[in-house]
């Protein structure tokens, strides 16, 4: 196996530190969701606000997204209908685990991409011209540790007063 380029490692190492490894800033995105249950993920803070299930599936949506625009990967191959936002919630323990499983899935997928992806390209335009793809990769890891500041806090606000 090739060695891996420098750039791609420390890249590698931000979007794992976001999602499921150890790291100083704290929660990551996987610990924000241990031990929850399916009745926890789809509490709401207030009608019309998203729900910590919404957030995994728009975290596992994102993955998605920045991975194809790292392989030109064709829209629509997501394997749920919609964009960005899906409304979840009225499932049980099995829907919530196979969301959990799609967003381990997605990260598995991004991880591989980020893997394959040319570092000679890293400093290239997206498709839409406005950012790196250095800093496309960099921002899904921001992403993740946004939404699992967001879940804590839902969390806390659900939790037993």
């Amino acid at each position: 196996m090739p060695k891996l380029d420098a750039t791609i490692g420390l890249l590698l190492a931000a979007i794992d530190e976001g999602y499921d490894r150890k790291s100083w800033h704290g929660t990551n995105l996987r610990g924000s969701l241990r031990g929850l249950t399916f009745e926890d993920a789809a509490w709401r803070p207030a009608p019309e606000r998203h729900n910590i299930w919404e957030i995994v599936v728009h975290a596992a949506y994102w993955k998605y997204v920045v991975r194809r625009a790292l392989t030109g990967t064709k829209r629509g191959s997501f394997p749920l209908k919609g964009t960005n936002w899906f409304a979840r919630g009225t499932g049980g323990a099995a829907e919530w685990r196979a969301d959990l499983n799609l967003l381990t899935l997605e990260h598995r997928e991004l991880r591989q991409a980020v893997v394959a992806f040319d570092p000679k390209s890293l400093d290239a335009l997206t498709a839409r011209g406005r950012f790196t793809q250095a800093a496309l990769i960099r921002g899904i890891a921001a992403h993740d540790l946004y939404h699992a500041g967001q879940i804590q806090l839902l969390k806390r606000l659900l939790a037993p007063q």
